[in-house]
Parts: structure tokens; C-alpha cells; sequence
């Protein structure tokens, strides 16, 4: 009895608790609005009552997409690594008509990133691009613009990294040629035609565009068709801009520093031969400043297997260093000859002090055998060491009255020929490396 009524009690409080409930605004269940996945702009653009994995116009002519480019800034430019990277606006243009909207005020609509995911949009990628990217601070770099009529333009800013094949053989004194190109990966020309909006004009710079090492000479527009054997012909557009580097920066760092210790080698040419203290470090300071010149130069190059135009310079320079060194070695090697044959020629002449010599003193006077000649006997009187300088060539003198030649000693000769070597270097030298660079610059330049 107890449990029916228990029963009869809680299906009517269960009956009375639904019939408030539903008379109650406030425990009325409302509809959930985020199970919605379409926004008003899919419905309007009918996202999900067409295929948008396809081109538009599929099994038709080739859908034609427009390109133009606004480029931001060239950020470096790398001899090493053989590239650029350069950021740009790349926008694209073409129609799809299963995009097309009715609008009374025939305004276009702009969405951001996350439309595209949903709709079909040009494979674009860049060749011969090491990498990429698409700038996403704050938000993705990406707008998308709808026209009523199904016309659509997509634009994007990203970042490339692409190769630049330079030619080093006249570097520092070189112009680089480089290109970005752009083509589409999947669809051949029989599916998407690439082509520049606007033709030359397509291409937009900033005015305030400018590298360390470069003068920018042109930026030009070109296209192309590209055939892979696998897959077909693609259209290929290319953005090709000419690069002319600047030479001040080198003439300080490089030509100048060797050039000068090219002439600082020659100082050593005005030296005494005997000062062998104060040329061979010069001669050997001058060579390893080259050699660090070079090293250094080399340090920031690739490893092309030709030569340069900074090489040639830095190379006939070290050469000049080296022939510097090599000329004191002559000069010093001859002078050591000379000084063993003299000093064999002066062994075999008896010693002459206090004598007179037949047919002699009647023509050289006392003062002419003190400043002419270059060897005598020291003698030592009241103490003190005299040195009475004599002739060695008296003997050879002798020989010359009596058989009627006249002719200079020897001795004379091989003084002559050290001190000339010397005396021609001063001007050889010189004369060389200024007929080297005027050469240099006349083909370079």
C-alpha cells in the first residue's frame, strides 16, 4: 500500500516538474549555434555545393592566371652559398566561376587565410628556391578577394631563398645576373596558363631598396615554357634582376694594402747591401702581409676552381714582394763572391806599406792612394792603428803599361756589376708593377 503510493506520489511530482519546465524560458533548451560549421560567406559563395578539389573549368581550355609582383626588399645576396633572398607581394588573379555571388552593390568581398584551405587556389612554387616561407606575424600574410562575378585575387608575402649561379671570374669587378622563378607544380600548360598581368609593368619595386655590396641596375619580366620528361610543359614566369657590386669597399680592403706593401718592398732597394739586419726583415714583413691578404680574401670566397680578377692582382703583387726578396739574395750572394776573390787577390799582393812603387807615384799622389783605393797594411804608430789605403789593382796597372792596354781592374768591374743590380731595380720595379695596373684597370674596369 505504502509503495503505490510512494509511486502515484513521484510520477505526478515527475509530471508537474516537465510542465514547468516547459513553460520556463529559462530551462527551455536552446538550439547549439557552433555545431553550425557554415558561416553566411560560404553559403553566399555555395562552398560545399561544388568540388573544389578541381580547377575551374575542368576538362575545358586552360584556366589563365594572372601574376604580378611588388617586390619589398633584397636581403642578401651570398657568394659563397651561390644565392638570394629576397620578400615580395606575389599576387595572382583569375575566375572561378563556382565562386560567383549575387550583390546588389557589386562589391567584392575579402576574407583572410582560412578561406583558402576551402577553396581551389593556383600550386604556385618558387624553382630552383632553397626555402620559403610566408610571413604569418600577427596573423597569416594572406588576403583573398571575391568579385561578384566569380573573378578572384589571391595575394600572399613571403620570404624566398633561391639560387643565383654566379660568374666569379672578374670579382670584385663583376655584374651578377639573378632570377626568381615562378611556376605552378601540378598543372601543365594544358591546364593553367601563367602569364603577367599587366606584361613589363607587372613588376613593382620599392624606391628604397639597397644592398651594401650592390648597385641594383634593372629589374625585368620574362616567361617561358618548361619541359620535364615525366611530366610535360609548364609555363614559367621569371623575375630577373642585374646587380653591379660596388669597388670602393675592396680598394680599401684589398688593392690598396697591396699595392703599398708592394712599394714598401722597394725601400729596401735604397738600403745599404751590407744592412742585412734592416732588409731581410723587411723583405720577409712584406711577404707574409701578402700572404695574409690573400688568405684572407680567399676566407670569404667560394671554392671556384678559376681565378679571379682579384686574384690576379693579389698574386703579380706577392710575385713583386718575392722578386724583392730574391734580387737582396742576388745582391748579397755577389757581394760575398766578391769579397772571397778580393780577398785571394790580396793574398797574393805583397804588402806595399811604406813603399814605393815604380812607374806609380809619379801619377797618383799620396791623397789619391788614400781615398781610391780599398785595402792597405794597418800599421800601428804611437799607439794608435793607421790605415794607409792602397790600390789593388797596381799589379793589373803595371800589366796594362807594359803590354799597352788600358783597361779597369777586376776588382773594379765586380763592384760595379753588385751596386748595378741594385741601381736597375729601382727602376725596373717600379716601372714594372705601374705597366701591371695600368693593364689591370684598363681590362677590368
Amino acid at each position: 500500500m505504502c509503495t503505490l503510493f510512494c509511486n502515484a506520489r513521484f510520477g505526478v511530482v515527475s509530471m508537474l516538474s516537465l510542465a514547468w519546465a516547459g513553460s520556463s524560458p529559462i530551462l527551455r533548451r536552446i538550439p547549439d549555434i557552433t555545431k553550425n560549421t557554415m558561416s553566411n560567406s560560404e553559403q553566399l559563395l555555395s562552398i560545399n555545393d561544388h568540388d573544389f578539389t578541381m580547377r575551374p573549368g575542368f576538362g575545358g581550355p586552360a584556366v589563365p592566371v594572372g601574376v604580378d609582383v611588388q617586390v619589398e626588399s633584397l636581403d642578401t645576396i651570398s657568394e659563397v652559398d651561390m644565392d638570394f633572398t629576397m620578400t615580395l607581394y606575389i599576387r595572382h588573379y583569375w575566375k572561378d566561376e563556382r565562386l560567383s555571388f549575387h550583390s546588389t552593390t557589386n562589391k567584392s568581398m575579402t576574407f583572410d587565410g582560412r578561406l583558402v584551405k576551402k577553396i581551389w587556389v593556383p600550386d604556385m612554387f618558387f624553382v630552383h628556391s632553397k626555402k620559403s616561407f610566408t610571413h604569418d606575424t600577427t596573423t597569416d600574410n594572406v588576403m583573398l578577394r571575391v568579385y561578384p562575378d566569380g573573378k578572384v585575387l589571391y595575394s600572399q608575402r613571403v620570404t624566398v631563398t633561391s639560387m643565383c649561379s654566379m660568374d666569379l671570374s672578374r670579382f670584385p669587378l663583376d655584374t651578377q645576373t639573378c632570377s626568381l622563378e615562378i611556376e605552378s607544380y601540378a598543372y601543365t600548360d594544358d591546364d593553367l596558363m601563367l602569364y603577367w598581368k599587366k606584361g613589363n609593368n607587372s613588376l613593382s619595386t620599392d624606391e628604397n631598396i639597397s644592398l651594401s655590396q650592390f648597385l641594383i641596375q634593372e629589374f625585368q619580366t620574362t616567361s617561358k615554357l618548361a619541359f620535364y620528361s615525366s611530366t610535360g610543359w609548364y609555363n614559367r614566369l621569371y623575375i630577373t634582376f642585374t646587380l653591379r657590386r660596388h669597388i670602393f669597399f675592396f680598394l680599401l680592403q684589398t688593392y690598396f694594402p697591396a699595392t703599398l706593401m708592394v712599394m714598401l718592398s722597394w725601400v729596401s732597394f735604397w738600403i745599404d747591401r751590407r744592412a742585412v739586419p734592416a732588409r731581410v726583415p723587411l723583405g720577409i714583413t712584406t711577404v707574409l702581409t701578402m700572404s695574409t691578404i690573400i688568405t684572407g680574401v680567399n676566407a670569404s670566397m667560394p671554392r671556384v676552381s678559376y681565378i679571379k680578377a682579384v686574384d690576379i692582382y693579389l698574386w703579380v703583387s706577392f710575385v713583386f714582394v718575392f722578386l724583392s726578396v730574391i734580387e737582396y739574395a742576388a745582391v748579397n750572394y755577389l757581394s760575398t763572391v766578391q769579397e772571397r776573390k778580393e780577398k785571394k787577390l790580396r793574398e797574393r799582393l805583397p804588402c806595399t806599406c811604406g813603399m814605393t812603387h815604380p812607374g806609380v807615384m809619379g801619377s797618383y799622389s799620396e791623397e789619391d792612394v788614400n781615398n781610391t783605393g780599398n785595402y792597405g797594411c794597418m800599421l800601428e804608430e804611437n799607439g794608435a792603428m793607421k790605415q794607409q789605403r792602397m790600390m789593388v789593382h797596381l799589379d793589373i796597372e803595371e800589366n796594362n803599361q807594359i803590354t799597352g792596354h788600358v783597361g779597369s781592374s777586376a776588382y773594379s768591374s765586380m763592384w760595379v756589376d753588385t751596386h748595378a743590380i741594385d741601381k736597375y731595380s729601382r727602376v725596373i720595379f717600379p716601372g714594372s708593377y705601374t705597366l701591371f695596373n695600368i693593364i689591370y684597370w684598363s681590362c677590368y674596369l
